[in-house]
């Protein structure tokens, strides 16, 4: 039996070997390019094992990977260092310059995208031949539609826009995670009872979305607020390192308690932690340090995080039939995300930088990731659960691979030089 500290070693190595190996060679982003080695080693597993089944190396390797709980690694684990490893490098004078822009599209955006990529895969569904009732393929619109905050930090990278469009793409990213958690809890809820209505009154889920919303980002404000006055109180680097940390991982755990929104939380927490504690609580040599750690728990969670993504394929069980629909899910969420990026744009034109030029961006640029495949693997065991994992699979592997890859010539492309 594979102990925890030979599995943690075995995915160290292989992000290791595989980036070392991209980097010299493939050239691709990092995390793109450990992506898609994850998943030619996985199909190279397979006709291995076609190949030769007495070696039995794809069975003892996807034993290995079934022991870990993908969606418990990513949704109560990775998420909430890596959202305040993005969070706390972040210009919040510009999130807030863009605050309507931002909520727009977090919540109007993810509610237009939701209804229509659901309503489109039930019927692609239906024409190719398997069914599912709509509240299933809202479920799926769900967990799909919020962009993914991890994977568009990591694209926006590699590509130059604009600071204020960035910004929006930034703000975006990190905040409609927690309205789509939100819907995707809901809509689980009104697939299992079977039933087209909504099981909770009204009052019920606008009071839900407020402990949920609200509460998360109050709570992520008041404990960065705490942190920020013991960082001002002190001049000691170890001490103000261990802080941020403790920081972290204490307001996902007391918002997991109360039910509010972790990732909201830490969102707000390290944006306030970035934006003030550099000012007058952090010394240079403090702040080189906590960038230093922060950077590097970025890098190190992403590229594990994209590894895993890639590897895994070999442990995800739907029927091959449902390819089709998972290639039709592709031109269906990108539709969802066009009409969710150009319906603000219609309503009032400052929400979406006031510019249709940009529009082919923001559609191309709403990555999905991890987070997707964590929610579609968290999915109570109906016969609907393997068609969605394959559509989420399909969708989050197409997003990030080709969508990533080429974000930067859209950009080149589309994008005015001063973003509007």
């Amino acid at each position: 039996m594979i102990s925890n500290f030979d599995l943690i070693a075995l995915l160290l190595t292989l992000s290791a070997t595989f980036g070392w190996f991209n980097r010299r060679y493939l050239r691709m982003p990092h995390s793109i390019g450990l992506l898609v080695m994850g998943l030619m080693a996985s199909v190279l597993l397979i006709l291995v094992d076609l190949a030769f089944p007495a070696q039995h190396l794809y069975g003892d390797l996807t034993r290995t990977l079934r022991r870990i709980d993908f969606t418990a690694l990513v949704m109560d684990g990775m998420l909430a260092f890596l959202l305040f490893a993005g969070a706390i490098n972040l210009d919040l004078r510009a999130i807030r310059a863009r605050a309507w822009p931002i909520a727009s599209l977090a919540l109007i955006g993810t509610l237009i995208s939701t209804a229509l990529v659901g309503g489109c895969l039930w019927l692609a569904a239906g024409w190719l031949g398997m069914p599912m009732t709509l509240s299933w393929a809202m479920v799926f619109g769900a967990l799909i539609s919020p962009t993914d905050p991890v994977a568009v930090l990591t694209m926006l990278k590699n590509v130059d826009v604009p600071d204020i469009l960035q910004a929006e793409m930034q703000g975006e990213a990190l905040f409609n995670d927690g309205v789509g958690v939100v819907v995707f809890t809901l809509m689980v809820s009104i697939a299992s009872s079977g039933s087209a209505a909504v099981p909770p009154g009204v009052a019920e889920v606008m009071w839900h979305v407020l402990l949920e919303v609200g509460g998360g980002l109050v709570l992520g404000a008041a404990t960065g607020y705490v942190a920020y006055r013991a960082l001002r109180s002190i001049d000691d680097f170890a001490v103000e390192v261990l802080i941020t940390l403790a920081l972290v991982a204490g307001t996902y755990g007391l918002t997991q308690a109360l039910g509010a929104s972790g990732p909201l939380a830490v969102v707000a927490a390290g944006l306030l932690v970035g934006h003030r504690a550099p000012q007058d609580a952090m010394s240079d040599h403090t702040q080189g340090y906590v960038t230093a750690l922060w950077t590097l728990i970025d890098e190190v969670l992403n590229s594990i995080l994209f590894l895993l993504i890639g590897l895994e394929v070999l442990v995800l069980s739907f029927d091959l039939g449902v390819v089709w629909l998972a290639l039709a899910a592709v031109p269906i969420v990108l539709v969802g995300r066009l009409a969710a990026v150009s319906a603000p744009l219609l309503l009032r034109r400052w929400a979406v930088m006031g510019s249709i030029s940009n529009v082919p961006f923001l559609t191309w640029a709403g990555v999905r990731g991890g987070i997707s495949v964590a929610l579609a693997l968290s999915l109570p065991e109906t016969e609907a659960k393997s068609v969605l994992l394959a559509a989420t699979y399909g969708v989050v592997v197409f997003s990030i691979v080709v969508q990533g890859s080429t974000l930067g010539l859209v950009a080149r492309h589309t994008v005015k030089a001063d973003g509007r």
